[in-house]
């Protein structure tokens, strides 16, 4: 399953707002340039992360854009389902009892797909702006499997048997 330009382009954007605001409208032109998007593709978004009260905005000078909720209140599958992306691993249509097969029937690993969607809602419900800002990814194992020692150390060398 891949997520679509539109609902990770909606958590760049929303992150570099969080990250960058500091309380202080930020403008779809400086998010587009350090986050390399398209400044009409992020005014398309925009529109509809305002609609469902994830920012709002400034007019005027000095205007642009500012959280709509605190980060630690912002989700990311918030995020994702403002901009109309779908989390779903089926082909079904979501909550339908008809299937994806032409005799309306679901296939076998229907259900195994249905329950991957919804994993991967609960995990995008279980991060937060504050988690991304501060870099605490939850389940992430780069904390708990890192080496001591530095990246750039050379390897340790066996000793020759003697």
């Amino acid at each position: 399953m891949k997520l679509s330009t539109k609902g990770r382009y909606a958590v760049m954007a929303m992150a570099d707002l969080a990250y960058n605001g500091n309380g202080k409208p930020v403008t779809l032109a400086e998010i587009a340039d350090r986050q390399e998007i398209s400044l009409s593709y992020l005014e398309q978004l925009f529109g509809r992360l305002r609609r469902a009260g994830l920012v709002s905005s400034v007019r005027g000078p000095g205007g642009g854009y500012l959280l709509g909720r605190s980060l630690a209140e912002t989700r990311v599958a918030d995020i994702i389902m403002a901009v109309d992306e779908p989390i779903k691993a089926t082909r079904c249509t979501p909550g339908s009892p008809m299937g994806c097969h032409t005799h309306r029937g679901r296939c076998l690993t229907h259900d195994l797909w249905e329950e991957l969607g919804n994993q991967i809602y609960l995990y995008l419900s279980s991060v937060t702006l504050a988690d991304i800002c501060d870099r605490r990814i939850p389940g992430t194992g780069r904390f708990l499997f890192a080496s001591p020692r530095s990246e750039t150390a050379e390897p340790a060398r066996a000793e020759p048997a003697t």
